[in-house]
């Protein structure tokens, strides 16, 4: 008897030790290093376990909701090496991943979220594919930075109710001044996904190079295409290769806006058509950086047909609402001419359907209803613009531009509106920065990566990176949820994903990266 009892007291004992060196440590999901910042997360303390048999579902009938759900087995399999199955479904699945749409509320928008990680089913909610587009993006923040073969991936459970502060949140890519391939344009939608950002402004003409096929004018192209900044050989996008960008793009969530700079800023095209000059003769082809000199013909007939049929077949093949104008730096153009050009183009760019938008010199002109300025150095042309019920972009060269340099010590950029370390390019907020210009005038904020000195994918990395997810950060979450020294800590955590992604990054001193 005596040695039964001493057996099942050692029996017990075995059985306690080995549930309390199994028992799990419960979860913290706040603890993650989420960019942009969420607006709620609250922490359940338990664990999903995602393996190579969770299945993705999506809500059956929903236009779109299987491409995104495609795109989530795409990361799964960059981060776990798993292919998981997509399914359709009528009702909630008791276990896997599952994407859905329905009545959320005002307050969610077209772009929030709810994001329901429990132990057996991970719930990601919103009013719009949109919102389960980028409650994903949050989910694959909960997951390693890089690629892992250590299955299960473990994800802390929780609750994460998210909405974005502002409806527009871009970055701007100068194709012009270097031309970059339709790879690395994807690679810079990627990298706009992943933060939640929802627009990529393609700067398409300026003095060095035009970009962009059109067919009645392909001398644009043969001529104006030839070149860029330095002498190089330049390049251009066909139509099918910008549909192409503009259709991976959309698959992404995120909006091409298309820029045509004029009048000024068209070098490009007055040496590919004389005709387009008042003087009749076309302009040598120019690999500099300085601005200011050239301006279109703004008194000939010939000129607004050339607009026209310019817009006319971009617009055809940008679904998008919105389509840039430019017309910044037109020094040479004089004022009389310039508003007559500007009122006139905007009327050719609402014929074809399309919402006009230009850098904030345009506010001299008569604006169209609808009519957009985007911010960069004037704050009085922005003021002016606002007063004549335009909205604003805000991309303040002083904060958002991306092509300035971090420091005095930065190899690539410029600095003519100063230096933008990561802190400055995060310290500030679009609806108090010019005084008088409230958030309900504001569209927005984008970050303008303009490209004299940037020559290829590396050095866009190198300027988007780290200040880019701030930008995103800036354009999601509201300025009373964020803090630079708190930010940093996050941002810090992000320094092995940029690595995972192959991210070439500006490793600022000011950021205490994680080795």
């Amino acid at each position: 008897m005596k040695n039964n009892l001493v057996l099942s007291a050692i029996m017990a004992f075995t059985i306690l030790f080995q549930v309390s060196c199994t028992k799990k440590i419960p979860t913290d999901l706040t603890k993650t290093s989420f960019i942009p910042k969420p607006v709620s997360v609250v922490a359940t303390g338990e664990t999903f376990e995602l393996t190579r048999s969770t299945v993705v579902y999506y809500q059956e009938g929903v236009e779109g909701l299987q491409q995104t759900a495609q795109y989530l087995t795409v990361e799964l399999n960059r981060i776990g090496g798993i292919t998981p199955t997509v399914n359709s479904t009528a009702e909630a699945p008791a276990s896997g991943i599952y994407l859905s749409v329905g009545d959320h509320g005002q307050e969610l928008g077209e772009e929030g979220y709810v994001l329901n990680i429990g132990k057996k089913v991970i719930n990601i909610s919103a009013n719009r594919v949109a919102g389960c587009f980028f409650g994903i993006q949050t989910l694959l923040q909960t997951m390693p930075a890089g690629q892992t073969t250590a299955l299960p991936i473990e994800i802390a459970t929780g609750t994460i109710r998210d909405f974005p502060e502002f409806g527009y949140r871009g970055a701007m890519l100068d194709v012009a001044r270097h031309f970059f391939s339709v790879q690395d344009v994807k690679r810079f939608i990627d990298f706009l996904a992943a933060y939640k950002m929802n627009v990529l402004h393609l700067h398409l003409s300026d003095d060095q190079g035009w970009r962009i096929e059109i067919k009645s004018w392909p001398k644009l192209t043969e001529i104006g295409g030839s070149t860029e900044v330095g002498g190089g050989e330049g390049g251009f996008y066909t139509q099918e290769q910008y549909t192409e960008i503009v259709n991976y793009a959309l698959e992404r969530n995120i909006t091409i806006i298309p820029e045509i700079d004029m009048p000024g800023h068209t070098n490009a095209a007055l040496a590919s058509y004389a005709e387009l000059n008042c003087n009749g003769k076309a302009t040598e082809l120019y690999t500099g950086i300085e601005v200011g000199f050239s301006t279109l013909c703004t008194r000939k007939e010939i000129t607004y047909q050339f607009v026209d049929d310019v817009v006319r077949e971009i617009s055809a093949i940008t679904p998008g609402p919105y389509f840039h104008i430019g017309g910044d730096e037109s020094l040479v153009t004089p004022l009389d001419d310039y508003v007559y050009f500007i009122n006139r183009v905007q009327d050719i760019v609402v014929k074809y359907g399309k919402k006009v938008i230009g850098w904030d010199e345009i506010a001299h002109a008569t604006l169209v209803d609808g009519a957009t300025v985007q911010f960069w150095a004037d704050v009085n042309n922005t003021k002016m613009a606002v007063g004549k019920g335009a909205k604003v972009i805000m991309s303040p060269a002083k904060k958002a531009y991306l092509d300035m340099k971090y420091d005095s010590t930065t190899h690539l950029g410029l600095h003519w509106a100063g230096y933008i370390e990561v802190d400055t390019a995060y310290i500030w907020d679009p609806a108090s920065y010019v005084a008088g210009i409230t958030k309900e005038n504001i569209l927005g904020i984008e970050s303008p990566l303009w490209s004299e000195t940037v020559t290829n994918i590396d050095e866009i990395e190198y300027m988007a990176f780290p200040r880019l997810p701030g930008y995103a950060e800036i354009g999601w979450t509201a300025p009373d949820a964020r803090n630079w020294d708190e930010y940093k800590q996050r941002l810090a955590q992000h320094g092995k994903r940029f690595e995972a992604m192959n991210i070439d990054f500006y490793r600022s001193p000011l950021v205490p990266w994680e080795q």
